[in-house]
């Protein structure tokens, strides 16, 4: 990883046009309309869902996908808001309205074009898979328990945000369903899980929604029936997009929104690039992670300012993109394209879709993201695993999502250094050592260890946590005191500060006590550390061995010296 390289910013659409043709055009055109199809009711959905209305996540759909597809890394990675925003974007909403809603999402922008830059594409993967696990099951029960309002036709007003209070709101209003509506919502579900049966490239959501809008037009009609529909909510919808806009920025409201920037920033480099790492898997391509990320952050910069939410790549609609020949960035900018020509001339039927309905389609966004068989194959890992995934899990559920990330990384990294700390094994040796042990080597070379030489071998990195080990090890052999002293470091990789600062205490009051230290086996990148800190010079650089049989033999000759010297006294 090198953070001072040249910016790796290489659209990969500018590469695709170079040998474009005639036939490719073709594949993706249609690819592209299908998409745009597939992606018209989930960007309506998601944002009522995050609570804005859907000329917003329309919006967000039509920029936010164009720009993914112009600027990504990523040959048919299609953007667009998704179900992972949901609840930090209801959740920021509520407390910082609409306005600060843009101002994090700029931020969490220039957060994502600074992790590409910086070449932080690949570090992104390296997310523990539990806690991408964790959150996003918990994201789907959260979008779950939104749209049990809508879907029963309760007719509840300002519902709770937290979890449990809305829960407790629902079991004491369910007795007020709508049957009318709960049939509405039923039926729509059912459409959406058995039109792949019959078809797996007709789009199930929105057959769904056309069938049952038709429908509805006509119950609606009837003076004794009434269900609410997206213009009963939210009134006409606009059919112009919004003209660009500025925002009051300052210090105190950038404070508050930066952890929901971040928030947003890592939820959107992860969906992204696992969505580009499945699409790469199935189609062959490699993906430009820092690229994409710069991408990504370039369009989470610019919607905004259109009124827009947070856009990342959308799993879903890649897939999409993919099964129906799309193949180039080309496929996702025509979806873009499509989205807008239903922006300008179909609006007003957009009117007329029942808010039941909507909520059966992310009902079914969030059985999807749920991964239950994921969490239940996880459930036969490590406890350590399952941990960090329960936690994760209820904390995005209980609290909110930046609560989650920020403490399952915490104690995902607890673990991690626990693991580290129970393999790294630190081992004493005196009177004879078997240069071979811990090797695959055949052939034995037993050493003969004079009397008052200790070897003690360090098997693994020395940091801060082994380093403690290491000292505790050290002060229960000082008692002993040995002439001379060996660490053999032939299996530590690296060395951080701690290890430094231990490692130079045990090398000073050894020769406060008159005792001898050499270093065995250290490689060349703990050995640079080792010289840039002073340590070499401090342990002398003759008493640096590169192997064990020569720091045997130097220590074996020490100590006949000084007992020589002891005798001659």
């Amino acid at each position: 990883m090198n953070l001072s390289g040249p910016v790796d910013f290489r659209p990969k659409l500018f590469s695709a046009l170079r040998h474009y043709s005639m036939s490719r055009f073709k594949s993706d055109a249609i690819a592209g309309i299908v998409v745009g199809i597939v992606a018209l009711p989930l960007a309506i959905a998601f944002g009522i869902a995050s609570g804005v209305s859907p000329t917003v996540g329309l919006v967000t759909a039509i920029i936010g996908g164009f720009l993914v597809s112009a600027l990504g890394g990523c040959s048919v990675q299609i953007g667009g808001p998704t179900g992972a925003f949901i609840v930090i974007v209801y959740n920021i909403i509520a407390t910082y309205g609409l306005e600060g809603l843009a101002i994090a999402t700029i931020m969490a922008g220039l957060i994502l074009v600074m992790l590409g830059v910086f070449h932080l594409g690949t570090v992104i993967k390296f997310i523990p898979y539990p806690i991408v696990v964790g959150f996003t099951a918990g994201i789907a029960l959260t979008i779950f328990s939104t749209q049990i309002n809508d879907f029963f036709g309760m007719g509840l007003r300002d519902l709770p945000s937290e979890f449990i209070p809305k829960w407790g709101v629902y079991f004491k209003s369910f007795g007020a369903t709508n049957l009318t509506t709960l049939a509405v919502g039923v039926v729509s579900l059912l459409i959406i899980i058995f039109t792949p049966k019959i078809s797996k490239k007709l789009p199930g959501a929105l057959l769904s929604i056309i069938i049952v809008t038709i429908a509805v037009y006509f119950i609606n009609r009837m003076p004794e029936f009434h269900i609410e529909t997206i213009g009963d909510r939210f009134g006409n919808l606009p059919t112009d997009i919004p003209q660009p806009h500025g925002f009051v920025l300052n210090m105190a409201t950038i404070n508050n929104l930066l952890p929901s920037a971040f928030t947003i920033a890592i939820l959107g480099a992860i969906e992204s690039l696992l969505s580009a790492t499945v699409a790469d898997g199935i189609t062959g391509s490699r993906t430009n992670s820092n690229t994409e990320l710069i991408g990504q952050g370039i369009a989470n910069i610019v919607v905004p300012f259109f009124g827009g939410i947070p856009v990342t790549g959308a799993i879903a609609r890649t897939m999409t993109n993919i099964t129906n020949g799309g193949r180039t960035p080309v496929a996702g900018i025509i979806h873009a394209i499509v989205l807008l020509l239903i922006f300008l001339f179909l609006m007003p039927l957009i009117n007329l879709v029942p808010m039941a309905c909507l909520a059966a389609v992310l009902i079914m966004v969030s059985y999807n993201m749920s991964g239950w068989r994921t969490v239940k194959a996880m459930l036969k890992n490590p406890k350590g695993d399952i941990t960090v995934l329960a936690v994760t899990f209820l904390l995005t559920v209980i609290f909110d999502l930046t609560i989650a990330i920020e403490m399952g990384l915490l104690l995902a990294v607890i673990l991690f250094l626990r693991r580290v700390m129970e393999n790294t094994q630190i081992r004493a040796y005196s009177g004879q050592l078997d240069v071979a042990e811990g090797t695959e080597a055949t052939t034995h070379e037993v050493l003969d260890v004079a009397k008052g030489v200790e070897i003690y071998e360090i098997d693994g990195p020395f940091f801060f946590g082994v380093a403690t080990k290491f000292d505790e090890l050290m002060r229960n052999s000082m008692a002993r005191k040995p002439l001379v002293r060996i660490l053999r470091m032939r299996k530590v990789p690296f060395i951080d500060a701690t290890g430094v600062h231990n490692l130079e205490i045990l090398i000073r009051s050894s020769q406060h006590e008159g005792i001898h230290v050499v270093l065995s086996g250290v490689n060349d990148n703990v050995r640079a550390v080792l010289d840039h800190s002073g340590v070499m010079d401090l342990v002398g650089q003759d008493h640096v061995c590169s192997h064990i049989t020569g720091a045997v033999k130097m220590a074996n000759a020490l100590v006949a010296r000084i007992e020589a010297e002891r005798e001659s006294r």
